[in-house]
């Protein structure tokens, strides 16, 4: 669109269910984002496996010839617990680390319906960008209504003054994939002027190893 700065997006990281869930919508959704990324030669950074709405997505990716990169605890890797990983993988000790790295290798994030452990990666990446510890758009594929609650929540936090109108739009929706994409690339970040004065760096040993990630 002429006079919107387009974001440049190699690789997104998506964040979803190792389950299937209830409607069989969520799993066409999964194959469908993962063919649009495929199509507009976007990577796709997750969290490993092949189970549930993870293996649909990186499944998809994989099928239209992208990178998929699986980064993953080495606990979970212990008897084949979610699958083998569709693309490369990267193994870590904690769960914490498999996020900074998701973190610093991808310019974007998505939510695709999940549980606890997706709620929590999202509102890490949320709560980090408003930590201005990265500025990547983040954002939820609402599928049939999935994260209605979850946005009216947020929305009630805002109206409560716990989450301030700048901050929240750092939480993108939309209920297609397309339209996701779109909007994640049109997407500017606003630091909040005081947190913007904060300054992070990673540790030197995180450093290490990221480059040695970039590297392979």
């Amino acid at each position: 669109m002429e006079g919107v700065l387009v974001r440049k997006i190699k690789k997104i990281c998506v964040f979803c269910g190792v389950n299937s869930g209830k409607d069989v919508a969520f799993v066409n959704a999964a194959f469908h984002l993962g063919e649009v990324l495929g199509k507009r030669k976007i990577d796709l950074v997750y969290g490993g496996g092949k189970l549930g709405l993870m293996g649909c997505v990186s499944t998809a990716v994989a099928q239209h010839e992208r990178q998929v990169l699986g980064i993953i605890p080495s606990a979970f890797t212990i008897n084949n617990l979610v699958g083998e990983t569709c693309g490369k993988e990267i193994k870590v000790a904690t769960m914490q680390e498999r996020l900074v790295m998701m973190m610093e290798l991808s310019d974007a994030f998505i939510a695709l319906p999940g549980g606890f452990g997706t709620l929590e990666e999202l509102f890490q990446m949320i709560s980090w960008a408003q930590l201005n510890i990265h500025n990547k758009p983040i954002g939820v594929l609402n599928i049939n209504g999935f994260f209605n609650g979850l946005l009216s929540f947020v929305d009630h936090a805002v109206k409560q003054e716990f989450i301030t109108p700048r901050a929240r739009k750092i939480l993108i929706s939309a209920t297609t994939a397309d339209e996701l994409v779109d909007k994640l690339q049109a997407f500017r970040f606003e630091p909040d002027p005081a947190l913007s004065k904060l300054k992070w760096s990673p540790s030197s040993s995180q450093k290490e190893k990221l480059d040695l990630t970039l590297r392979l």
